[in-house]
């Protein structure tokens, strides 16, 4: 085959550099060996790269098109070299991370900053599921590490480590029928109103639901935000999580109320496959261990 890696680094080299003579600087080689790689790959193809009548050769739109074309191929093969190292030293090329969706985004964001500092290259997947949608993520591999409520599934092969408690607080808009009764509340009180729940995204391990739902009639969405939303909207009750129903109480958009078995509580845990390693899998569960991470939305186990 005529074309090659080295052939496409000639072309970029000369676009970017505007001749032949300071490419074959950049490159490190005789000005005559690029002109006769050049010449020889046109006569190879049989297609002119260059249009040499005026004083300084410019590409053709034959050569044009291999250059814009080739440059992905450079692209890829350097992508392929960094991979490829990436793996010699211990790194994944790729790392997925799922986060149960009650809780805020905002708290990753550093640590995934940090990484990225790192300089290693690892193409990062920030992943956000719902109940046992997230454990699910993990053990379908579909994630490599997992911010998970709940216990993890029996049989899955997974590590786990505790990383505190979330507590949840049942609201509803003010002047609501249930904020009127002034009392905690029981299942008897809450069946007959509609609830906001989130849908579990587990795609193979059973779905998850809280135990005083059952009994609701429900209005199902996707992520958090939306039952917030539906909630403001007066569109059914339900538990959010504190660092969410404080600001929502603090502001008047909804208010709170008692539950008589007390405010249902979630252990979250950080969970990996076992057997699992890599650099990218140490560094995030040493970094994500870390009780700042979390702190203020966690409440320490």
């Amino acid at each position: 085959m005529p074309l090659t890696l080295d052939t496409l680094a000639i072309l970029d080299a000369i676009d970017r550099r505007g001749s032949f003579a300071r490419a074959a600087e950049e490159l490190e080689r005789a000005t005559s060996s690029l002109t006769y790689a050049v010449q020889k790959i046109e006569a190879e193809l049989d297609v002119l790269l260059f249009d040499r009548s005026g004083h300084r050769a410019r590409f053709t739109p034959a050569g044009r098109l291999l250059l814009d074309e080739g440059r992905a191929l450079l692209g890829a093969a350097q992508a392929l070299e960094d991979r490829a190292r990436q793996a010699a030293g211990g790194w994944e090329p790729r790392f997925a991370l799922a986060l149960e969706g009650v809780l805020p985004v905002a708290l990753l964001l550093p640590v995934l900053d940090a990484f990225y500092a790192l300089g290693q290259g690892v193409a990062l997947r920030l992943r956000q599921e719902v109940l046992a949608g997230t454990w699910d993520a993990l053990a379908s591999g579909c994630a490599d590490l997992a911010i998970a409520g709940g216990e993890a599934p029996p049989g899955a092969g997974l590590k786990t480590r505790p990383l505190g408690s979330l507590e949840f607080v049942f609201c509803v808009t003010p002047g609501h029928a249930l904020a009127r009764l002034k009392r905690p509340l029981n299942s008897t009180d809450l069946a007959t109103h509609r609830a906001v729940v989130i849908a579990d995204t587990a795609r193979n391990l059973p779905l998850r639901s809280a135990d005083w739902l059952r009994q609701q009639p429900r209005l199902t969405v996707d992520d958090l935000p939306t039952k917030l939303a539906a909630q403001q909207a007066g569109l059914g009750v339900g538990a959010l999580p504190r660092w969410l129903a404080e600001a929502e109480i603090a502001a008047g958009r909804l208010v709170p109320c008692a539950l008589v078995d007390g405010n249902p509580r979630q252990t979250f845990h950080l969970a990996w496959r076992s057997g699992e390693s890599g650099r990218a899998l140490d560094w995030f569960v040493q970094a994500l261990s870390r009780p700042d991470v979390f702190a203020g939305v966690l409440d320490g186990v």
